[in-house]
């Protein structure tokens, strides 16, 4: 089969959306697909991939080195044309993930999107919460202007779906359990840290902005700081309020942004993840610390509803209706779990086991399923009015 995937970020950017999209091409290819790329053209690229069209772009306000797709209908019109793809996947809700589905419905190729971003809570997170319903809506006709959209959970592909959604199917995701494993724990990289060997690592590991309520994994540390003085608090990646909480926190580590073998050696090396973020539809780096046994706070909901189970792994708080409730409560889980050193070693065995099994090649073929029955659909119905015009002649 020949497939086709729009995205608007797309490694070495980081950031799960980006990682995701890449795991996903990377599947459909070891599949034996023929898979075309259309991405932005990011300030590193020399030149395209055989495989790649890099389209203009702009950089995104106050997100350095992420970029969005300019419109570009016309350029996907004609490269369909002449190399048609049986189905695409559009991953972002940017400018050119509209250009692909315009082309899209242009030439009738089936297209399945990504719901990888609450745009719509981001409103609120960003101090314009009057902006939430229009979000909604502007995400809605996006995605059902699509003939499937894709979500890593039956909470969320629910969710949708209640809210006007259509065709919304679920697509699992998974972890690669050998890159993230507990045995990349590197004393010498907590030493830099600062730590005596039995002091506790806390880390958080994402974009620092403001969508991730980073002042509640602050809050809960000062908290825990305060039963374990030695206690440090390691932070994973880049973002626009990254300077402002060194700035007030200078007690705190920051390692920027790591990839591979060496973000893995990082997760592995913590003890406890803190992951307060309210806006995600899934968060990857929940599989990802529970692979590498690291015990894990996290809201319940995402990745951390399917596999977190709480009191195990770690905790995962239910959310109180205006949202201080469960502050409160995940402030606690976070005191309750990093204070006792028997049930932390107790849940990073069972936190690995909890997602040892997962395997990014079922999500491959999962995903090729879905967008093969889009292939088909489409072939049919356009056999079938073919048939129906031929007995009217």
């Amino acid at each position: 089969m020949r497939y086709a995937i729009i995205t608007e970020t797309y490694p070495p950017e980081v950031n799960g959306v980006a990682l995701t999209v890449q795991s996903l091409e990377q599947g459909l290819r070891d599949r034996g697909h023929e898979v075309t790329l259309f991405r932005p053209k990011q300030s590193r690229d020399s030149a395209a991939a055989p495989h790649e069209h890099l389209l203009p772009g702009l950089p995104i306000p106050r997100y350095p080195g992420l970029r969005f797709g300019l419109p570009a209908t016309g350029t996907l019109v004609r490269q369909w044309k002449a190399h048609r793809p049986d189905a695409i996947y559009v991953a972002t809700e940017g400018p050119l993930g509209w250009s692909a589905l315009r082309a899209a419905r242009t030439l009738r190729v089936p297209a399945a999107t990504g719901f990888h971003t609450r745009f719509d809570h981001y409103m609120r997170d960003y101090g314009v919460p009057v902006l939430q319903p229009v979000a909604l809506r502007w995400m809605r006709h996006f995605h059902n202007s699509a003939q499937a959209t894709l979500v890593p959970t039956e909470e969320l592909r629910a969710s949708l779906d209640d809210m006007g959604f259509r065709d919304v199917v679920r697509l699992p995701r998974a972890v690669d359990t050998d890159l993230f494993h507990p045995a990349r724990r590197d004393d010498a990289l907590r030493a830099s840290w600062g730590l005596r060997p039995e002091a506790l690592a806390v880390i958080h590991l994402g974009r620092i902005a403001p969508e991730k309520n980073l002042a509640l994994a602050v809050r809960a540390f000062r908290e825990i700081q305060k039963q374990q003085p030695d206690a440090r608090f390691v932070w994973v990646g880049d973002g626009p309020s990254r300077e402002q909480l060194a700035r007030e926190n200078p007690d705190f580590v920051f390692c920027g942004i790591q990839r591979g073998d060496i973000l893995a050696r990082h997760f592995a090396s913590a003890d406890l993840f803190l992951f307060p973020s309210r806006t995600e539809t899934y968060g990857n780096v929940t599989l990802e610390a529970l692979a590498s046994g690291v015990p894990t706070v996290a809201f319940d909901s995402g990745a951390a509803r399917e596999y977190l189970s709480d009191g195990q792994h770690g905790a995962a708080v239910r959310d109180g209706r205006d949202g201080r409730d469960g502050d409160d409560a995940f402030v606690r889980a976070a005191m309750h779990v990093a204070g006792d050193a028997r049930l932390l070693a107790a849940m990073r065995i069972a936190a690995r086991e909890a997602v040892a099994g997962l395997r990014p090649g079922q999500v491959a073929a999962d995903f090729d399923t879905i967008l093969l029955r889009l292939a088909q659909s489409r072939s049919a119905h356009e056999h079938a009015i073919a048939a129906s015009t031929t007995a009217h002649e």
